[in-house]
């Protein structure tokens, strides 16, 4: 990469913390140290937007990190991978991908050939092996919350339909250890998810040849810990865990941050 598209690069992501955070851009910005340190592409999942990484952002942004969280498109595991691969193409230096929920289908299969990705971190997310489903990884063990009786379908196209979790079962599903004033707001904007990812089979995975971090959400009523704990483990994924609900990045984001800066160094 260019000087001038990477100073474009950490630019880019002094200002978006600046506008989120409150924090200075040129601060963020003018640090040197920010060169050495691998870029972290943070991936949300279904029923949420890029905005649920805000708190581990600012975090790295203030250690000197390069951050990215680009939207994920939600429409499916080949589709939102290959959307993420593209992003990833356009990135040169070492990068750390770390990803929520169903976004880690889809860092599991973008990584997969990337030389540049020197680590995966996975919050309380899905880690698929080839041929695994969401469904078939969310139901592998009794406890999740998240069934069809907590969703909304709503059609849309020809055919097509996106679930959205209710309203009256958002908190406890989803973030039980957040306000209810901000699972509110959460609920009201919620980005859905095009029902047929759920049993579309994952492709071959990324932690196979590169090193994985986990952090088990010990609380989960959308993906049970016991589950996590499972592909943690046949990952071989370094793992800690945190007395959190599914949204562990919100609620405990210093923890979350932790664990990437280890996954990073």
């Amino acid at each position: 990469m260019t000087t001038t598209r990477r100073t474009l690069l950490a630019g880019s992501a002094a200002v978006t913390a600046g506008a989120l955070f409150g924090a200075p851009a040129a601060q963020a910005h003018t640090r040197p140290e920010r060169r050495s340190k691998p870029t972290v592409v943070l991936v949300h999942g279904a029923f949420a937007d890029a905005s649920g990484w805000n708190g581990v952002a600012g975090r790295l942004i203030r250690d000197g990190y390069p951050v990215l969280a680009p939207a994920n498109p939600l429409r499916g595991v080949a589709a939102d991978s290959a959307y993420l691969a593209s992003i990833l193409a356009t990135l040169s230096g070492p990068l750390v991908l770390v990803a929520h929920s169903y976004g880690g289908m889809v860092i599991t299969n973008a990584a997969t050939g990337k030389a540049n990705v020197k680590a995966l971190v996975y919050v309380a997310a899905f880690t698929p092996d080839e041929g695994d489903t969401l469904l078939s990884l969310q139901t592998k063990y009794p406890g999740s919350k998240l069934g069809e009786t907590a969703l909304d379908f709503r059609p849309y196209g020809e055919g097509l339909v996106d679930g959205y979790v209710k309203h009256e079962v958002f908190r406890e599903v989803f973030a039980g250890d957040l306000p209810r004033a901000t699972t509110d707001l959460m609920w009201a904007g919620q980005r859905p998810s095009d029902v047929r990812a759920l049993q579309e089979p994952s492709g071959p995975p990324a932690w196979r040849t590169i090193p994985s971090w986990y952090l088990v959400a010990r609380d989960d009523n959308v993906l049970p810990a016991a589950a996590q704990r499972f592909m943690a483990q046949r990952a071989g994924a370094r793992t800690a865990e945190v007395k959190a609900s599914h949204v562990a990045m919100i609620s405990q984001p210093a923890v979350t941050a932790d664990l990437i800066k280890r996954a990073a160094r």
